[in-house]
Formats: structure tokens, sequence, C-alpha cells
């Protein structure tokens, strides 16, 4: 059972947990080896500081339990962090991992008939439903967001729709699927985000742990 002073440190699931774990080995902060077991079904780890704790959810729950006081730390995308746009999330520091771009992708069928330019009214699966609406209504247009929290490239095999909004790495994924990168939204990486209120009532202890990242961040 956690300590009444415990900080608790919400992590990702997933690739960005293993790029994470070199980061936490450089600033000393080493929690239970049975974090990175993916088959572990433990939801919290002990770490090597009595004060600190970990648990591994979900990477889009991560701002969530943070926003609400259930970690007082986490590590979450930029993409996330905008999606929800938490006013008690304060992200302070850019970690360097989980690079990568939230782009819109378009069937490949579908743009040799039709020039995105000229798009007005659209229907576009993606798990980012906000960020989506807000791009396009910049440019005019006007969206139909189907929320999907994942196989976002499945809609459009499935005739759902012809269009996506979804994280890019190396493209292979769209270009499998016979899609087409269209344009980029925003570059993605992790972020250290802190919840506001714990912030100020701990500062102390969380600017410590603030300031271990800040030295030894990812470059």
């Amino acid at each position: 059972m956690s300590k009444k002073n415990t900080i608790r440190i919400a992590v990702p699931r997933g690739r960005i947990l293993s790029e994470l774990r070199l980061i936490l080995k450089e600033i000393n902060l080493l929690p239970d080896e049975s974090l990175y077991d993916d088959n572990c079904r433990k939801l919290s780890f002990e770490s090597n500081n009595s004060n600190i704790e970990f648990i591994k959810v979900r990477a889009f729950d991560v701002c969530t339990f943070v926003a609400f006081g259930a970690a007082q730390i986490g590590v979450a995308g930029s993409d996330i962090i905008e999606e929800f746009d938490y006013s008690e999330v304060y992200s302070p520091i850019s970690l360097g991992i989980g690079r990568c771009r939230l782009s819109v992708a378009a069937l490949k069928s579908l743009l040799k008939n039709e020039d995105p330019q000229m798009w007005s009214n659209i229907r576009v699966a993606t798990k980012y439903p906000k960020i989506t609406k807000e791009f396009f209504a910049d440019k005019g247009v006007q969206v139909e967001a189907i929320k999907l929290n994942g196989s976002v490239e499945l809609a459009t095999k499935l005739l759902m729709c012809r269009r996506i909004v979804d994280l890019v790495s190396s493209g292979k994924t769209l270009k499998e699927n016979g899609l087409v990168e269209v344009e980029k939204i925003l570059d993605v990486e992790s972020k250290l985000i802190v919840n506001r209120s714990a912030y100020k009532t701990d500062y102390s202890n969380i600017a410590k742990i603030i300031s271990k990242f800040k030295k030894k961040k990812k470059d």
C-alpha cells in the first residue's frame, strides 16, 4: 500500500516504456523490473526510492490519471496532451523519445481523383477527434470525426471512410493499407507532465524529480 506522501508516476505501456527505461536508468530512478515485463499483470510498482512508485497504464490514459490526481507525474505524448488539453496538466519537459508525427492520410485511389485542397465536407477516422476538428476548421473544412481507439487504418478498408488522422513513423503501415500521407498536423514526442495542484502542495519533492529529468533528458 502506498504511503501518504508517495509520489506516483504514470507511464505508458508499449514501445515508449522501453525508451523511457534508458532515461530512468540515467537518473537512477529504478522501478521494479517487472514494470518492463509485458506479461506482468501488476498495476503498481515500487522503485529504489521509497517515496516514489510507478503505475503502468494505457498511453491514452496517462494524462487523465495525472489531471485527476491519481498520479502526480506522468509521461505522455504531446499528441495526447493536446487532444485532452487538461488545464490541470503542466508539461515542463520534452524527453526526446517517442518521436513521430500526427498526420492526415487518405486512400491512394481517392487522391488520384481528388485534390485535398478542395475538400469541404469530409469524414475522418481517428483517435484524435478534437485535434482533427480544430485542424480542419482552420482550413474551413467541416469534418465528421469517427472516434476509434485503434486499428484506424481498417476503417478505410471496410469503407467507413476514406481518410484518417493517425500517428506516422516510417509510413509502412499506411503503405500496406493503401494510404498516402497527405499533410502533417504536428510533430510528436513524449513529455514529462505534472499535476499542477500537486506541484504547488509538494513543490520540493516534485521539483527534485523534474530537475533530474531536465539534466538527463535524451537529446
